[in-house]
């Protein structure tokens, strides 16, 4: 995974590592985790979600069904 930061976020990034005495990437990783909690948590997400599962099941169905 490649992962593209404006010059100001990978300062920002390094600097909250280095105070925390973690690598960056366990820091992108805990965001990550915490973002998507807050994400399963979100009803409004889960709804629109969802709804995406429900269109992209019928889509694979019909190209199942060719």
């Amino acid at each position: 995974m490649t992962l593209r930061l404006s010059q100001e976020q990978a300062e920002a990034l390094e600097a909250v590592a280095q105070a925390d005495g973690v690598p960056v990437a366990e820091v992108v990783r805990s965001a990550i985790t915490e973002h998507v909690e807050r994400r399963r948590k979100d009803k409004a997400f889960q709804q629109r979600l969802r709804a995406s599962l429900e269109r992209n099941r019928r889509i694979l169905e019909k190209l199942a069904d060719r």
